[in-house]
């Protein structure tokens, strides 16, 4: 009689068959299918690059600098990174950005307690999300037109109640510290809505209703999804964002300038979640990708300064970063369909 446990023999050919061995390059093939691989090789070769060409890169006071180049972008980025999934984009959020300091000045004239006025200014905000998403998903209007149209809309306003002239964000030097004049005050905000936002984006339903609606929207709709209430929050979030930015900025710099934000501040958010690993084409990003990215523009913008490389030529280079970043991340994609065949 065969008194051998069943399952036995199985135990021993399993026990002998040889270990799978993960080798250096299988390791590293398997980092480079990760969506954030490559910009995050770029942002460690910038910072050892200028790291040896200038002894001045890696110092307290230079570090803080470069936290404040890369804050800011990477706030509003994570905004920008929702609605690039789902195929939109907020072209206004410099704007909101501008107008947000002095919806809080004006607020604590009238007023309100400052922490009542920054959550009314933030409101507000999120009130102006509220319309350009109403006016995309029921009117059908491309978000691209209704946000350039809200860009105009909203420099108006903010010269029309500005006058033109900045204005001192209210508040003691400690609130003042807080939301942004501390040396790393700011980056530590952007640090944390980071983590949630990555958070919200991975972890939540609404980051995988997200998605779905970015990959198909027809499809998402069949399963059940409100595509339409998905795209109107993520505006309304990411207009949000870009308020806090603005108000984090005016606490830094100790003045609310009417003309501040605009264009300029928008596109590094966009830029920073395209070299991050954003697709433009919808339905995939990566908000940890969108602090690299600003991390990469921070410290070109902050390496170029201390070379002393003329600033005209740096829209060029985020220019050909974005190019190199969206042929990197095609390639990249291919490399993780043929990793998953």
């Amino acid at each position: 009689m065969d008194t051998t446990p069943r399952g036995a023999g199985g135990a021993k050919a399993a026990s002998s068959a040889p270990p799978r061995r993960w080798g250096a390059g299988h390791a590293f093939r398997g980092f480079l299918i990760q969506r954030e691989a490559s910009v995050i090789l770029v942002a460690v070769l910038l910072i050892i690059y200028f790291g040896f060409a200038n002894p001045n890169f890696i110092t307290n006071n230079n570090i803080v600098t470069l936290s404040q180049f890369v804050a800011a972008p990477a706030i509003i980025a994570c905004g920008e990174i929702m609605l690039l999934i789902c195929k939109e984009i907020d072209l206004s959020a410099g704007q909101t950005f501008a107008l947000a300091p002095f919806l809080v000045f004006f607020g604590a004239r009238f007023g309100l307690p400052i922490v009542v006025a920054i959550l009314v200014a933030l409101a507000i905000c999120a009130a102006i999300g509220l319309l350009i998403g109403l006016v995309t998903v029921l009117l059908e209007v491309p978000s691209f037109v209704t946000t350039l149209g809200t860009f105009f809309l909203i420099t108006g306003i903010t010269l029309t109640i500005s006058r033109g002239f900045p204005a001192t964000p209210p508040g003691g030097k400690f609130l003042a510290g807080i939301l942004g004049a501390f040396s790393y005050s700011e980056i530590i905000w952007a640090l944390v809505i980071v983590f949630l936002m990555h958070m919200l984006l991975r972890h939540t339903r609404w980051g995988l209703h997200t998605i779905a609606v970015g990959g198909n929207d027809i499809a998402a709709a069949e399963a059940g999804i409100k595509v339409n209430r998905i795209k109107v929050g993520n505006f309304m979030l990411t207009a949000a964002l870009a308020g806090f930015t603005g108000i984090l900025e005016a606490y830094r710099v100790g003045s609310s300038d009417p003309l501040a934000g605009g264009a300029n501040i928008m596109f590094f958010g966009v830029a920073s979640g395209v070299i991050g690993g954003t697709a433009l084409t919808g339905g995939a990003g990566t908000i940890v990708g969108g602090l690299i990215g600003a991390i990469v523009l921070g410290v070109l913008q902050d390496g170029f300064t201390l070379q002393g490389i003329n600033a005209f030529l740096f829209d060029g280079i985020i220019g050909a970063a974005i190019l190199i970043a969206m042929v990197v991340n095609i390639r990249l994609g291919r490399l993780q369909q043929s990793h998953l065949r």
